[in-house]
């Protein structure tokens, strides 16, 4: 499988890699590829992975541990990624955590987003796709 070094993953899709989820297979195919992702993506994922799928601290630091493996790239979150966020969540009406991970994937000069929680096609300052990728073929 060929690196993705332009793909950046939400935390939704780092979800779905770690369950029974029949989209887990899709999941997890973009997770081999070497993704990028951030450190709001990680944060995102222990809550989720602990609050709705039950699972124990050990748990969730083995799965954070393979995603930082499988994700070399992690963005920290810092005060320009704050700030280009603010500009993102006003232009184009997300909320400030989806800007967050927007205005991260750009930061990285990622051209696609794999996330399933945001406009499937909408392109984001002309430069950067976001993508349901258990709509589009990974």
């Amino acid at each position: 499988m060929s690196p993705m070094p332009g793909a950046f993953i939400d935390s939704n899709v780092l979800v779905y890699a770690f369950t029974a989820d029949p989209r887990a297979a899709t999941a997890q195919v973009l997770l081999k590829r070497g993704c990028v992702t951030s450190v709001q993506g990680l944060n995102e994922f222990a809550n989720v992975a602990r609050r709705k799928l039950g699972k124990t601290w050990r748990d969730v630091r083995e799965a954070l541990a393979a995603i930082r493996i499988l994700c070399p790239t992690i963005l920290p979150l810092d005060l320009g990624t704050h700030v280009d966020a603010v500009r993102i969540a006003e232009r184009y009406g997300y909320t400030i955590f989806d800007a967050l991970i927007v205005a991260s994937a750009l930061r990285s000069n990622c051209t696609t987003l794999w996330s399933e929680d945001m406009q499937d096609g909408a392109v984001i300052d002309g430069r950067l796709t976001i993508a349901n990728p258990f709509r589009t073929p990974v």
